[in-house]
């Protein structure tokens, strides 16, 4: 049976640790080359596995630059982490690239679009509204009245 909160708590410790090597200890230029954050770190129920989630801020050369980089330095990682982390065993690192913020961004992008397109397509123009529907803003813009709205 696992325990859950020993699980996270080890995730969040390892989480850190990792996060001070990349910035101080790990000496290979292809890590530096992108701007690189632990965004994630996922532990096995028995801690033997740790899959860690990167997020690298660069082009696609660059990020893939850095994933070879962080995969090269994946030995030392699991040394450092050894002496850093009191455990039993120290688990296997794995490194993953994650791109949920790129995803966010491309998901955002498109309901903007969206809110774009539909905003084009509701404009009525001002001469096309009777008075008793309409009211002006402080602007003095048209602003077509709704039941809740307040001038």
């Amino acid at each position: 049976m696992t325990n859950t909160r020993r699980v996270s708590r080890v995730a969040e410790l390892i989480k850190r640790e990792v996060s001070q090597m990349i910035l101080f200890d790990i000496k290979d230029d292809r890590v530096g080359a992108g701007m690189v954050s632990v965004t994630a770190v996922d532990v096995a129920g028995d801690l033997q596995h740790t899959k860690i989630f990167v997020s690298i801020y660069g082009s696609d050369e660059v990020r893939a630059e850095t994933m070879e980089g962080l995969k090269s330095v994946t030995g030392y990682v699991r040394s450092e982490l050894g002496k850093r982390v009191r455990l039993r065993r120290t688990p296997t690192v794995i490194f993953v690239e994650d791109k949920s913020f790129d995803r966010a961004t491309s998901v955002l992008s498109l309901i903007n679009q969206l809110s774009l397109k539909r905003g084009e397509s509701e404009d009525l123009a001002p001469s096309e509204l009777d008075s008793d529907s309409t009211a002006q803003s402080d602007e003095g813009e048209v602003l077509p009245k709704t039941e809740n709205s307040q001038v």
